[in-house]
């Protein structure tokens, strides 16, 4: 903590100031803190200002006040976005170990106005190029001269665990020793717009949404308090600095960490930071508190000295517009492993340390157990008992006044998950990292389509949450019904909250949905992308369907898709839009593949219909028409395939049939069983197709067992080759196994035509025959060895069958005859 007062110097920061004169005190914190956020609520409470200042985008102060509701729940993040181009955005994410938000928090229940005093978002959207250097962990160096490799258990060790308001002091002092001899880079070139990563997904002339940001911090940029180290040694008057500051114990003998650049964006920062600071002076404010990341604390203690160099260095800043508002979060964005600039490795941790003041460690190894138990772990007290004696007597052994996260999880390693590494990672990422989602206020805000989205929710009694929750839905039910659309008509926009899976509850019909739910916070960008559409749900995913439908180049297939899914979403008012364009697509595509890739949507959209309660009668005539196509066409398609045309053909084929066989109409399965007849007395077809035909033929009924022989016997002849004929079998078997188990004849006939394969001719059939026998599950391959091993003599024939012996007759007449005459 520093103190300024007019024009005191900085070594006088701790002095009272006149009487009358103003006073303002500087906090250098890290973001995401629970030290720094408490010791941070002690000084505020110590210093009682009349205005506090925090580091984050200028232009979002009048978001501050929903802070007080009681339904806003950190972890929440200042969402900015360009209106005309919503990807363009950037976050400034909060928890409730923030030292921000607690200062947000202290301000709202003591009535003490708070502003944001870093660059307003229109100026943080809007530039490109700033000029920065690739920089590492604000704190590495002072890590580094304490002998610690990973900054995080140097914070953690030196501030997290032991909270003091004097921490601040030391840590300025300390930042504006590293400061002091750091170069300063600069480029007078002017910032353009932001630059975008594409995204597949996203709509033309947009770019994904950037990577989640730090206080002050665009989405697509670095953690301005990020700060690079090299290989130079720090100076002697660098080591005294620290030393008087109080941080002696950090430094070895031999000091790794290297001056530092303070980039031309830093620069413009905390010009910005000094222009606000001198408003709020000049509007009567007299106990000013300055909360920003420690590295920009030197900059803003001390006199503030003349705005005109301030004033030159951000006149100029490119500007765009901007709209703001607050998101729901979740702890795993907050985590460094996100690739968020600012995180910390352990939101979970810090998020426990902060609230759960009495007994932090033997509360925390509580949980774990409770995670472990959850998974089926056997953990009982006596683990629990055993790893707090553990992480204390680690703690001591280091040193430490209380266990860190490194001590506690050594415990849990060692003691609950016996060495067990996989057991370690369910504890990380459900606890130490956690999934917890935060929550805004109803009247925050947003966009029509977000508010839509809200008051849907809320309707249908669906929550939002980090963790994966699977849900099922009975389709004979309105609400599971109008939850089904929902998530379709998100889907559609390009929000993944639901994603279809297949349910524990089993089912052959199609009244039932299983959807796994899992939001994410990038969602709420996706919603404002949306909006372009239309105000709600329904009007929004009608127009975008209907405009990817109207694009050139869509095929029957995707059209066909695209009405299947208007089905499911409900969407009444794009349907015929989209059944006239299938059409039209339709009677100009001559390609039949593409008309039987668009069959078995179309007929699963009508069977979807008769469940929903939806008129589709304008479908039928479409999925007739379809029919017709195909059948005309089908015949002449299937010549001069070679192997892998003729494999993708069937396929189609299969789908196809169930399709038709599903829908159940007579006519068109008369048609389509008239289309594979002719197919099947085609001498000019693929073995693979003209097997299949005789198959489903069979099935259908529509050839008898004999014919069926005749045809593989023809098959089979002589005057085929081997590829040929193994072609045949493949196509007429297909992946059905029990077909030869049961049907003896068959097995016998492809049996004995192996047998009298000659050696070369063998060699040359058997990798095709191995491919189809390998399509069997491994029961019907047993149980196919075990009949081939079974097979005697050849059946009797139907006529042997029937015929009667009357000698035999007789005995068994008269046998019968006793033993009714006994048994009466």
């Amino acid at each position: 903590m520093s103190e300024q007062t007019g024009g005191t110097r900085p070594d006088q920061a701790r002095d009272e100031p006149a009487a009358g004169e103003p006073v303002t005190r500087v906090f250098g914190i890290r973001h995401h803190g629970p030290g720094s956020a408490r010791s941070l609520a002690q000084a505020l409470e110590e210093f009682r200002p009349d205005t506090i200042l925090i580091e984050g985008p200028a232009d979002a102060d009048p978001l501050v006040g929903f802070v007080a509701a009681d339904t806003m729940s950190p972890p929440v993040a200042l969402l900015a976005y360009v209106p005309d181009s919503p990807a363009r955005a950037a976050f400034w994410p909060f928890a409730v170990f923030s030292p921000e938000w607690q200062a947000m928090r202290y301000g709202v229940d003591n009535g003490v106005p708070v502003r944001f005093c870093d660059l307003p978002a229109t100026n943080v959207l809007a530039i490109e190029d700033d000029t920065r250097v690739d920089r590492t962990d604000p704190l590495a160096a002072l890590a580094s001269a304490a002998g610690f490799d990973d900054a995080e258990r140097w914070w953690d060790a030196v501030v997290e665990s032991v909270p003091d308001t004097a921490a601040f002091d030391a840590i300025t002092e300390a930042m504006a020793a590293l400061r002091e001899d750091a170069p300063t880079s600069t480029n007078s070139a002017a910032p353009t717009a932001p630059t975008r990563s594409a995204d597949p997904d996203a709509p033309a002339g947009t770019a994904e949404p950037a990577t989640p940001i730090g206080s002050g911090r665009p989405a697509t940029r670095t953690e301005a308090d990020d700060l690079a180290t090299s290989t130079d040694p720090l100076t002697s008057s660098d080591r005294e600095s620290v030393e008087s500051a109080g941080l002696e114990h950090l430094l070895p003998e031999a000091v790794g960490a290297g001056p530092l650049v303070v980039d031309e964006h830093t620069l413009r920062r905390e010009a910005y930071m000094r222009q606000t600071m001198r408003q709020v002076l000049k509007g009567g404010a007299r106990r000013v508190a300055v909360v920003c990341g420690a590295w920009h604390a030197p900059a803003l203690v001390g006199p503030l000295g003349p705005a005109a160099p301030d004033m030159r260095l951000l006149k100029g800043l490119p500007k765009t517009k901007a709209a703001l508002t607050w998101v729901p979060w979740t702890h795993s964005r907050l985590a460094s492993g996100s690739g968020y600039g600012a995180g910390v490795t352990s939101p979970g941790w810090y998020h426990h340390l902060f609230t759960e003041t009495e007994r932090p460690v033997a509360r925390w190894l509580t949980k774990v157990a409770g995670v472990l138990r959850a998974h089926d772990l056997p953990v009982s007290s006596a683990h629990i008992i055993e790893s707090v004696r553990l992480a204390d007597t680690l703690a001591a052994l280091r040193g430490r006044p209380l266990a860190g996260l490194s001590e506690v999880t050594e415990a849990v390693r060692s003691v609950m998950c016996g060495g067990d590494e996989t057991m370690l990672r369910l504890v990380v990422d459900e606890l130490v990292v956690g999934e917890t989602l935060g929550a805004v206020p109803e009247n925050t805000p947003t966009v029509p389509l977000a508010a839509d989205l809200r008051a849907r929710i809320k309707t249908l009694r669906l929550k939002q949450e980090a963790l994966i929750r699977t849900v099922d839905l009975d389709l004979r039910k309105e609400r599971d019904v109008e939850r089904s659309h929902l998530l379709h008509r998100l889907r559609l926009l390009g929000v993944e909250w639901g994603t279809p899976t297949v349910g524990e509850v089993r089912s052959t019909g199609t009244f039932r949905e299983t959807w796994s739910l899992r939001w994410e916070p990038e969602f709420e960008v996706r919603i404002v992308e949306a909006a372009v559409w239309g105000t709600t749900l329904r009007t929004a995913a009608e127009a975008k369907i209907l405009d990817t439908a109207s694009r050139d180049g869509v095929s029957v297939t995707e059209l066909a898709d695209a009405l299947e899914t208007a089905l499911l979403a409900d969407l009444g008012g794009a349907t015929d839009g989209l059944i006239a364009r299938l059409e039209a697509a339709a009677a100009l595509d001559h390609d039949v593949t593409h008309l039987l890739g668009a069959l078995p949507g179309l007929t699963r959209t009508l069977r979807y219909g008769d469940v929903r309660g939806t008129d589709t009668k304008a479908l039928e005539h479409v999925a007739d028409g379809l029919l017709v196509r195909i059948c005309a066409g089908l015949p002449g398609a299937v010549t001069g395939l070679d192997t892998d045309a003729a494999e993708a053909l069937r396929r189609q084929i299969d789908a196809a049939h169930t399709a038709v066989s599903t829908r159940d109409d007579t006519r068109s399965t008369t048609e389509w069983l008239a289309t594979l007849h002719r197919i099947a007395d085609r001498d000019d077809v693929h073995g693979a197709i003209g097997g299949r035909a005789v198959r489903l033929l069979c099935d259908a009924e529509r050839i008898d067992d004999a014919d069926s022989a005749r045809r593989l016997s023809a098959a089979l002849s002589v005057g085929n080759t081997p590829a040929a004929k193994a072609a045949w079998i493949d196509g007429f078997l297909g992946g059905r196994g029990l077909l030869l188990v049961h049907d003896r004849d068959l097995l016998r006939r492809i049996d004995d035509w192996l047998r009298e394969l000659p050696e070369d001719q063998f060699v040359a059939t058997l990798p095709l025959l191995r491919r189809t026998f390998g399509s069997f599950e491994s029961g019907e391959r047993r149980a196919i060895g075990q009949a081939l091993r079974d097979t005697g003599p050849a059946p009797a024939t139907a006529a042997n069958a029937t015929a009667v012996d009357p000698a035999r007759g007789q005995l068994a007449l008269r046998a019968a005859a006793s033993i009714l005459g006994a048994a009466g």
